[in-house]
């Protein structure tokens, strides 16, 4: 069987498991910090007697769910054996992203992490490199936590450094990859800080706690704090993944000269939008208004670089009036140059081929689409295509895509 094709069959099957695996995750986490922040004191004596910290009440697809929260563990009864546990989900998710980056990307590190005009190195450097950042990312940022959070005003501290750090991050990766892979390798970074620390901190600490308890000890409280800590700057990190993540498909994102400015304002702008729907419970019970001036705030950051990276009517007035003429001959010359490469009778990519006339009229909207408006072909820019050579596409499609 193809090779070709079974790389596509499996970048499928991974992405398809990716998605289920990440929305159990996101879903499981938003739910818990909806949960905790939702609680009120137990209004009953007999729910105070069993050590019930806090309650709450919904209703559900026709019926009433009652929880509450022990915080450290039922009085009247033994921890139950069949404690539901919230991990496979993290795992699950990381285990199936970090399979579908080293198939696409790893593999074909000369394709997809590698613009020789951002920075001109070897496909084994730049994929060892993309390994460093995930390791060395969460090294650092767990050091951070361990020295700096337990200070005075530390949670503060922890919140500006590890931004500066993922800021720092960001615009390095810039420097070394293609766009493309510099945004999904920030994203990637940051889910595997998310997925460590459910793995080496929150899971760990919830054993050790139920070991202490079920041993008729008393639990060191520093496990709870630690988990809670990290379970919170989880809750944060992940509207930043997921934009991160996202980007792949957008190429307008991801291919400007401030890039890195790009995606430290977009992923700002998500956690400033989950800071307002996370507190909204807690304000909902307190009887406080919703702070929704951080959610306004990030949508305002977001519709500001929206509006940053809007195409310019000036720019695109002067590539016509000193660019290529927008020509199907032109059209045809760039095509031959930029695209046919991948693009022809014999490799047909995305069974695209475009090596006549008759083919490039026949897909001029997605030729349209991909190099001028969505910019994501050629691959990582791979044949140096230009502005003005994307200009010539643009003008002779939207002018009707004729043949001279």
């Amino acid at each position: 069987m193809d090779t070709a094709y079974l790389i596509e069959v499996a970048n499928l099957l991974l992405r398809w498991v990716h998605v289920i695996t990440a929305m159990a995750w996101i879903g499981s986490s938003f739910y818990f910090v909806m949960l905790d922040n939702s609680l009120t004191p137990p209004e009953h004596d007999d729910l105070k007697q069993k050590g019930v910290d806090g309650e709450m009440w919904a209703v559900h697809g026709g019926g009433f769910y009652h929880s509450n929260k022990y915080m450290v563990a039922p009085r009247w009864l033994p921890i139950p054996q069949n404690l539901h546990w919230s991990f496979w989900e993290s795992y699950s998710t990381w285990l199936t992203g970090f399979a579908l980056f080293t198939t696409l990307y790893l593999f074909n590190a000369g394709t997809y992490l590698i613009d020789k005009s951002v920075f001109d190195w070897s496909p084994v450097a730049a994929g060892a490199t993309a390994l460093g950042f995930l390791a060395a990312f969460w090294l650092i940022y767990d050091g951070i936590c361990r020295i700096l959070g337990q200070r005075k005003n530390g949670e503060l501290i922890v919140g500006v450094t590890v931004t500066l750090f993922i800021i720092a991050a960001s615009w390095l990766a810039c420097q070394l990859f293609s766009g493309r892979a510099a945004f999904l390798l920030v994203g990637a970074m940051i889910a595997t800080v998310m997925s460590a620390n459910v793995f080496f901190w929150i899971i760990p600490g919830q054993k050790k706690v139920i070991a202490s308890l079920r041993a008729g000890e008393k639990p060191d409280p520093i496990h709870g704090w630690r988990g809670k800590q990290r379970s919170v700057h989880n809750t944060y990190f992940t509207l930043p993944v997921i934009i991160a993540m996202l980007s792949n498909h957008y190429g307008w994102l991801y291919q400007g000269k401030h890039n890195w400015i790009v995606l430290c304002l977009m992923m700002l702008g998500g956690a400033l939008i989950r800071h307002s729907f996370a507190a909204r419970h807690k304000a909902h019970v307190q009887g406080r208004r919703t702070p929704w001036e951080h959610a306004i705030v990030g949508t305002l950051v977001i519709a500001g670089v929206m509006a940053w990276l809007a195409p310019r009517k000036a720019a695109d007035s002067a590539d016509a009036n000193n660019a290529l003429p927008a020509t199907f001959q032109a059209v045809q010359s760039i095509v031959a140059e930029r695209c046919a490469a991948c693009h022809n009778a014999q490799l047909q990519s995305k069974n695209v081929a475009l090596h006549t006339p008759a083919l490039i009229r026949q897909h001029a909207q997605a030729v349209y689409q991909q190099t001028a408006v969505l910019k994501l072909m050629p691959m990582n820019n791979a044949t140096q295509i230009t502005e003005a050579e994307r200009s010539v596409i643009r003008r002779w499609y939207e002018a009707g895509a004729k043949a001279d």
